[in-house]
């Protein structure tokens, strides 16, 4: 009997390892596809829980599938794991984590489902960082995106909202659509909190997400997060409202926020739940600046040196508010809306005030 040749072996041989591959990439492609199809609908349950039935139902049509690769389990038990914590029932979450672990140890699943696993905020932002460090030094295939979506979560419960804003946007650009969808809208609220200590009140916190605000918000956030009332109050405890009354009849207050008139002797006409507009709050944040620099000459500075000549398109230079707003654009507390126009008439948002506010302090 002829042997083959080594010529008909290395075909042979070649062959087969082409037909390997491409089971490997088949199976590769079909893990994705079904993991894939897993975060469409379990993901979002982090905002919305009510889906949850459909995904269980998904996650045990899988489990009975003949598919008997370890890996393709193990994920397909962190899943299953991450969906009880959704449903309130931490126990079958525990125990699907074993499982996972036993099957895939360090899977991106089983890392992220034993990090929601750990109920110590602290404790758990540590476990991200560690995670973060590993795949960062080339584990889990590079895949930072999903622990930067665990870090910014546990930041946010923290109230670093920096920390949590800048593990955000790391992550949104790793990953599909779907988390900055998902996830946009804690990016957002961390950002606007950005410039909250982590021992900000609810109160204050409340105040800072509004679109916009009111008087009685803007005195309660000067009251609160500065200092910058002691010349009014002494030292004292006044509520907002009568706060109010005393910066009014001091005219922190403006009489109005209508940057037209040219007569500072306006009868005050503002009230406790006024939206504030940015000509008011120019008016008021320079008048903070003044009274504690103790130099009301602040209060005519660039009248002075202007002689009426407004450099703003929008602003008169006979406005009661032309020496607040051109002070605020040249201290930095505010700045021209397009580069050149005030906007006085625009709002202003509770995060943006305690910003200026800041600026000041």
């Amino acid at each position: 009997m002829k042997k083959p040749s080594f010529v008909l072996l290395g075909i042979v041989f070649f062959a087969g390892c082409q037909s390997l591959q491409r089971d490997l990439q088949y199976t590769s492609e079909r893990d994705e596809a079904v993991f894939s199809g897993l975060a469409e609908i379990i993901v979002p349950l982090d905002g919305a829980p009510q889906g949850a039935a459909a995904a269980r139902n998904r996650i045990t049509e899988l489990e009975k599938t003949s598919i008997k690769d370890r890996n393709f389990e193990g994920r397909l038990k962190a899943w299953s794991g991450r969906l009880f914590l959704i449903e309130g029932k931490r126990r079958e979450a525990e125990a699907r984590f074993k499982e996972a672990e036993n099957l895939f140890p360090g899977s991106v699943e089983g890392r992220v489902l034993g990090i929601r696993l750990e109920q110590d905020p602290e404790k758990r932002r540590i476990l991200c960082e560690e995670t973060l460090a590993e795949a960062r030094g080339g584990g889990f295939l590079g895949r930072q995106g999903e622990f930067n979506i665990e870090l910014g979560r546990t930041q946010l419960e923290l109230k670093n909202y920096r920390e949590a804003a800048a593990a955000f946007d790391s992550a949104f650009p790793l990953l599909s659509t779907l988390y900055r969808r998902i996830y946009g809208d804690d990016r957002n609220k961390a950002w606007e909190l950005r410039n909250l200590d982590p021992e900000t009140s609810p109160r204050t916190a409340g105040i800072s997400l509004k679109r916009t605000i009111t008087w009685e918000d803007a005195v309660e956030l000067t009251r609160t997060e500065t200092g910058l009332l002691l010349f009014i109050t002494g030292g004292g405890s006044p509520n907002t409202g009568e706060l109010f009354r005393r910066l009014t009849d001091h005219s922190v207050i403006p009489p109005t926020q209508d940057m037209t008139e040219a007569d500072e002797k306006i009868p005050p006409g503002l009230k406790l739940h006024d939206v504030v507009l940015r000509s008011g709050a120019a008016w008021y944040l320079w008048r903070l600046f003044a009274e504690n620099r103790a130099d009301r000459n602040l209060l005519t500075r660039y009248s002075s040196r202007y002689a009426g000549k407004s450099p703003l398109p929008d602003l008169g230079g006979t406005s009661i508010f032309f020496d607040s707003i051109l002070g605020c654009i040249e201290r930095q507390f505010m700045a021209p809306v397009d580069g050149k126009n005030f906007n006085g008439a625009g709002t202003v948002s509770g995060a943006e005030f305690l910003g200026m506010l800041k600026k000041i302090r």
